[in-house]
């Protein structure tokens, strides 16, 4: 019992050292970076193909072996990791030992011997009493520092004044950021999913592909595409914007829309998707069945016999339209559901009225399911009505990058923590002053004397202008 009391504590001591030892933090730092390197080399979660092509397949069961192909997902990685936190942690407790006995005392301690014998401190005489100079002076420091405290001496009164004592922590917050950020990190990679898919125009999608395993990933909810629109810019096909009108459904009903474009993407329960890229569909069309309704606008196309060119044109029932080329000009007299010719049923037709060039008339019959039949006419110019077939249209689908990861909360909080812990440990210090103030003759002797833990030339400015306020009071008769 005593040998395992006496060996017990000596092994949790020397495990607490190589936990807060720095050398591992170091090591560790540089073991990642160079698997870092390794995991940018060999590209991560390819299919099996492409690395038995480039790195033969040897290579490919070894990296399968060693989890280089999902690197930063592997045991030995996260391993690391955690370990780096635990090292942190270790060190922060260890070096919050010592600080805690500055940080949280009650009462700061000054050496006064310490700091009578400083180099940088400043001395100048008055011949004011050093009574009279007491109550301005401590006026001064307590404006500028949050502790200040008199005390009697043997030939005076002397201050002790200080302030950022907490600007110590800004290394632990420092700490501590790292701590957060790896913790949101490894919540992210154990938790999280990042996956792909696309949703033709109209249509409804639940799963997603994952990036990772490239298995298919259940949604909690479905993404419908209402609609997707595209611009390109003036005079080319580079695309200017892509935008998805998407629809969030739960058991079937609407709880989220909104359009998403590149950048802007719509989050719901965590999980966001970005618009990623997009594709065109293959077309789909077929004839439609001709309408007996006159259209407003009637298109026809000129074919002139003479130099084969073919002319578009619209026009109205019973309103001339003129034929390029001084072929003519052309009236639709009217719309016959079903036309005939010489006892042929010609379905829907216009009949109109061509007037030739030299003012002749002849009345012509313009089917819309024959749009060559004008051409047994014979004549300066042929004439056909559009074929009306339902319109090409380009359908297309959406691209979209799903993303979750619930570890982005504790991420951005490390950045933030890391931001004001480097702002408090660079540009704040902890700064601790002494004005003493001894009788000399019928004046007295001044004596301004500090230190700070860092920044120590930015400190002396401090310390000299504090000086320079207190030399102007001790010339001052007036001061009370």
């Amino acid at each position: 019992m005593d040998e395992k009391t006496i060996i017990s504590p000596n092994i949790m001591n020397s495990l607490w050292r190589f936990l807060a030892s720095l050398k591992l933090t170091v090591v560790l730092l540089l073991c990642m970076a160079v698997l870092s390197i390794i995991g940018t080399v060999v590209p991560q979660n390819s299919s099996p193909q492409e690395y038995v092509t480039f790195y033969g397949l040897f290579a490919y069961q070894v990296f399968v072996l060693l989890d280089i192909v999902d690197m930063y997902h592997s045991w030995w990685f996260v391993g690391l990791l955690l370990l780096l936190v635990v090292n942190i942690v270790v060190c922060s407790i260890d070096r919050l030992r010592s600080s805690a006995k500055v940080i949280f005392t009650r009462k700061p301690s000054f050496d006064m011997q310490n700091y009578r014998q400083r180099k940088g401190r400043n001395e100048f005489t008055s011949d004011i009493p050093a009574e009279r100079l007491k109550a301005p002076f401590e006026r001064v420091l307590r404006r500028r520092f949050r502790y200040c405290q008199p005390t009697q001496t043997d030939k005076g009164f002397a201050f002790t004044a200080e302030k950022g004592r907490w600007t110590r922590l800004g290394v632990y917050v420092v700490h501590l950021s790292i701590v957060v950020l790896l913790f949101g990190g490894l919540i992210g990679s154990k938790f999280g999913f990042e996956g792909f898919v696309n949703i033709p125009e109209g249509e409804t999608a639940d799963t997603i592909q994952s990036n990772r395993s490239g298995q298919r990933l259940t949604l909690p909810f479905s993404i419908r595409c209402d609609d997707f629109s595209l611009q390109f810019y003036e005079g080319g096909q580079r695309p200017k914007e892509y935008r998805s009108s998407l629809t969030i459904l739960e058991e079937g009903k609407e709880v989220v829309r909104k359009d998403i474009v590149v950048n802007d993407p719509l989050t719901y329960k965590g999980i966001g998707i970005y618009q990623s890229s997009y594709g065109r569909m293959a077309p789909a069309t077929a004839p439609v069945a001709m309408d007996t309704e006159v259209p407003e606008q009637i298109s026809l196309s000129f074919r002139s016999a003479a130099s084969g060119m073919i002319y578009p044109g619209t026009t109205k029932l019973g309103e001339p339209l003129q034929i390029p080329e001084g072929l003519g000009q052309l009236v639709l007299n009217r719309f016959e559901p079903e036309a005939k010719f010489k006892g042929m049923d010609l379905g829907p037709a216009y009949e109109g009225t061509l007037t030739n060039r030299e003012g002749v008339s002849e009345s012509v019959i313009l089917p819309l399911k024959f749009p060559k039949f004008d051409n047994m006419r014979g004549g300066d110019v042929a004439i056909a009505v559009d074929q009306r077939q339902a319109p090409v249209q380009e359908r297309y689908y959406t691209g979209l990058q799903v993303v979750s990861d619930p570890g982005v909360g504790f991420v951005y909080a490390g950045f933030i923590l890391m931001i004001a812990g480097c702002i408090v440990a660079f540009f704040m210090s902890h700064q601790q002053v002494v004005v003493e103030v001894t009788t000399k003759g019928s004046g007295s002797r001044i004596m301004v004397s500090g230190k700070a833990n860092k920044n120590q030339a930015g400190f002396q400015m401090t310390l000299q202008r504090l000086a320079d306020r207190l030399a102007v009071l001790a010339k001052d008769r007036s001061a009370r």
